[in-house]
């Protein structure tokens, strides 16, 4: 899929905005790509490589985190089959956007689980997009409706 990619650190802008980057904070470093990012929906044939980089979103209408809250907890993990975290293949990081705007991200390493989690204020509304960067075969898109 096209999008506009960071130059310096590699995160995708889905809602267009190129001025500053919120991962790296570098200003105007966005380049538009062809093949920015891949989708399930991009992908003919769902093999053992999708299974492994397609971000599985679990959604928590029950918050674990601050009691009486009604917040909400989104649980993501790399790949239907658990993706590899070796220094030569790894995920290199997961990044979060609500409605298209980005609202977190964390930074993995090798040794680590490829899995992340965001918690959201109460009422949170919209689609939650998630993208995860592999270090071989690039970034793949997943998103789930919340609220």
């Amino acid at each position: 899929m096209k999008g506009l990619v960071c130059k310096v650190c590699g995160y995708i802008s889905l809602d267009g905005k190129t001025d500053c980057c919120p991962v790296c904070c570098q200003e105007k470093p966005f380049e538009e790509k062809e093949d920015a990012y891949k989708t399930a929906d991009t992908v003919v044939t769902k093999g053992e490589s999708e299974k492994k980089h397609i971000p599985a979103i679990v959604v928590i209408d029950k918050c674990g985190l601050i009691p009486n809250e009604g917040c909400i907890d989104a649980h993501v993990k790399v790949g239907e089959i658990l993706h590899p975290m070796t220094p030569e293949h790894s995920i290199t990081g997961i990044t979060f956007y609500l409605d298209k705007k980005f609202i977190g991200y964390m930074q993995l390493t090798p040794g680590v689980n490829p899995a992340a989690a965001i918690h959201l204020k109460a009422g949170a509304k919209g689609k939650l997009q998630v993208i995860e960067n592999c270090n071989l075969h690039g970034n793949w898109l997943n998103e789930v409706e919340i609220g």
